[in-house]
């Protein structure tokens, strides 16, 4: 019993091994056909550059905002946030106000401006709750929980953009929350776990919602700019932005923002975040274009590690050597992540009028099966013409058979009448 036992799950422990092994010998074949020429490319180290642009500017609103909380004590996330949106609104929605055809404000507004008003719902909800989250949770569990926007992007970025990932990509992406589990246990060495513990469960909660917005906002982000405009969506988040973060603002931060006291110090760090912030909206639709809204967020990892790189220099943080290691790590997951495209099943719809005003003409970007298509039509149209052309030509030429037989009959009546005529008189003529 124990001999056919044994033998019957021989196979089944067989063949997960062989499954196993089958999946780890495809890995490294793929791994091994890689030629450094094709993963250090200019595109890579561009789509590098920027994305670590993107988490220095991240920092600047870090440093900003921690100097407005620990020097000024000042808690107004939304009314940070309103100055941001504003920039936007005032920047970018009055190109859309001058634009003409489908790419106009009002022609956005008559057929999208609930999704726009959602979008903006969304991001404004976002930042706001994981600015919130930092009065009820620890500074380490911020950190560690604002990594499940990775994730949750590439679930929504499988389902609405049809994206799909190999398994290089959810490696690259293993290392790269490695790389943040570093950093977290860099912060408790250097001692650096503070903030507030008055309620944890609230603000571990209010991190991944906020990451969870973050993810949603970033997918339509990434759709809208390579499907319509990137001006669209900025100028659309921006009008939207500044209305919901006003009334946001006028209910929860009425008191707060009336009892600032302004000072050139204050006014520059507001001036300051509003900057940075800024930037990063107006960047970052270029880098999601050039790479895509995971590949982004994987780079901005990085940014907690710069911000506490200057707070070693400005607010005298502990240092040890496995902040270098988490960010070694996290450049390494991210150059995998990018060395294997990641192709879309989902069709672009057609290039809207703003589009191709912003971005240009581009012949390569129409499918090969349109002129396909034109050629066939062409072709049969011609068959057409020339089908109705020969029949016109058979008809014209039995037209003109049955006239000349006519004519012909004709003629040869006329002879015999003639001839008629000169018999009888003749005849006639004798009597």
């Amino acid at each position: 019993m124990t001999t056919k036992q044994s033998e019957d799950d021989a196979p089944g422990d067989v063949s997960d091994e062989s499954r196993s092994t089958g999946l780890m010998v495809r890995l490294m074949v793929r791994v091994r056909k890689l030629k450094p020429k094709e993963v250090f490319t200019c595109r890579l180290a561009k789509t590098l550059a920027m994305g670590q642009g993107l988490a220095v500017l991240i920092c600047g609103t870090a440093i900003t905002s921690q100097y407005l909380a620990t020097s000024f004590h000042m808690n107004t996330p939304m009314l940070q946030s309103f100055f941001n949106y504003a920039l936007l609104c005032v920047t970018y929605t009055p190109v859309l106000l001058c634009r003409t055809g489908d790419g106009n404000l009002l022609q956005i507004l008559k057929r999208r401006w609930w999704k726009y008003l959602l979008l903006g719902l969304v991001d404004v909800e976002a930042n706001y709750a994981v600015v919130k989250a930092y009065q009820y949770t620890t500074i380490t569990s911020v950190q560690l929980l604002d990594s499940f926007v990775v994730p949750v992007l590439m679930i929504l970025s499988w389902w609405v953009l049809k994206t799909r990932y190999s398994l290089v990509h959810y490696i690259a992406v293993c290392i790269c929350l490695l790389g943040v589990g570093a950093m977290v246990g860099a912060d408790l060495l250097a001692g650096r776990d503070q903030g507030s513990t008055s309620n944890i469960l609230l603000g571990d909660g209010l991190v991944l919602l906020g990451a969870s917005l973050y993810a949603v906002s970033n997918v339509c982000q990434e759709y809208t700019v390579k499907n319509l405009s990137r001006v669209e969506f900025l100028g659309m988040v921006g009008l939207f932005g500044t209305i919901i973060s006003t009334v946001q603002m006028v209910i929860l931060e009425r008191n707060e923002v009336a009892n600032i006291q302004w000072s050139w110090q204050v006014g520059l760090l507001f001036s300051a975040y509003a900057v940075c912030m800024y930037s990063l909206y107006s960047c970052m639709p270029i880098v999601v274009k050039l790479s895509s809204a995971t590949a982004v967020n994987l780079s901005l990892l990085t940014a907690d590690l710069f911000s506490l790189f200057c707070g070693i220099v400005l607010f005298q943080y502990n240092f040890t050597g496995l902040y270098l290691v988490s960010l070694v790590v996290i450049l390494i997951g991210f150059i995998a992540f990018n060395s294997v495209p990641t192709p879309t099943d989902l069709a672009d719809p057609a290039a809207s009028p703003s589009s191709i005003c912003e971005e240009g003409y581009d012949p390569a970007a129409i499918p090969k099966d349109l002129t396909n298509r034109e050629v066939a039509v062409n072709i049969t149209a011609e068959e057409e013409e020339q089908q109705e052309c020969g029949e016109t030509e058979e008809g014209l030429e039995e037209k003109q058979r049955r006239r000349g037989k006519k004519k012909r009959a004709s003629q040869s009546l006329g002879r015999g009448s003639g001839d008629k005529d000169v018999v009888t008189a003749g005849r006639s003529t004798k009597m």
